[in-house]
């Protein structure tokens, strides 16, 4: 399965999601690579659109690889402890949590986020390579007491969505192939999300009045 981009993704997983649409679900967007997809699920599912907060936590030999992540509240999940000695990981977190803290800022003005408590929530990213960001989404958003907690990505290593499976009520993945290596693999265009297309979505869902709800400067696909 290959997605054209992000909306593709976006438009097959509402189709997925479908029975939600009418509850008012909490769509939480990983950024920033998910929130284009969040937008347009919340839009597709009527519900409302914002952020999880999480970061991966990086080894100190490759920083593409994930040895665990940590939400804004500094609760953090290490899928790999002896990948880096103690004070990398304590250097690494207090880095991370910074960075949580600047986009907390920038996207909500420093505002809490929705709550998510006794509510139908999706959490969603545009994919799972070791799953570590996804889980410690998930941890932070049981936290607070939700109704229902989804998981919802296009494209997942079979061995991160095992992992992540105990942690959400229910699991909708569209493609988990033998053969995944990266996540942008199975998709035709997977630019990075900046920061400002992040706040552009943000403030076109949470001021919607009759726009197409689009966000950044890509068109909704057809």
């Amino acid at each position: 399965m290959l997605f054209r981009d992000r909306l593709d993704a976006a438009g097959r997983l509402a189709a997925a999601l479908a029975p939600y649409r009418g509850c008012n679900p909490l769509v939480l967007a990983i950024p920033r690579g998910a929130v284009p997809i969040g937008a347009a699920l919340a839009q597709a599912l009527d519900g409302e659109l914002d952020v999880v907060l999480v970061h991966k936590l990086s080894s100190r030999w490759n920083p593409e690889y994930a040895i665990g992540a940590i939400d804004e509240g500094g609760r953090a999940f290490v899928s790999d402890p002896e990948a880096d000695d103690a004070a990398w990981l304590a250097a690494e977190k207090a880095r991370r949590l910074d960075e949580l803290r600047r986009r907390r800022a920038l996207y909500s003005g420093g505002a809490a986020g929705a709550d998510p408590q006794g509510r139908v929530v999706i959490v969603v990213d545009d994919g799972l390579a070791t799953g570590a960001t996804m889980l410690a989404a998930l941890h932070a958003v049981r936290a607070r007491r939700p109704q229902k907690l989804v998981c919802a990505v296009p494209v997942a290593a079979p061995s991160s969505l095992e992992r992540v499976r105990p942690y959400a009520d229910e699991l909708v993945c569209l493609h988990a192939p033998a053969d995944f290596q990266a996540v942008g693999q199975f998709f035709a265009r997977f630019g990075q999300v900046e920061d400002d297309e992040v706040v552009d979505c943000l403030r076109r869902h949470r001021g919607r009045d009759g726009d197409d709800g689009a966000c950044g400067r890509k068109p909704v696909p057809g």
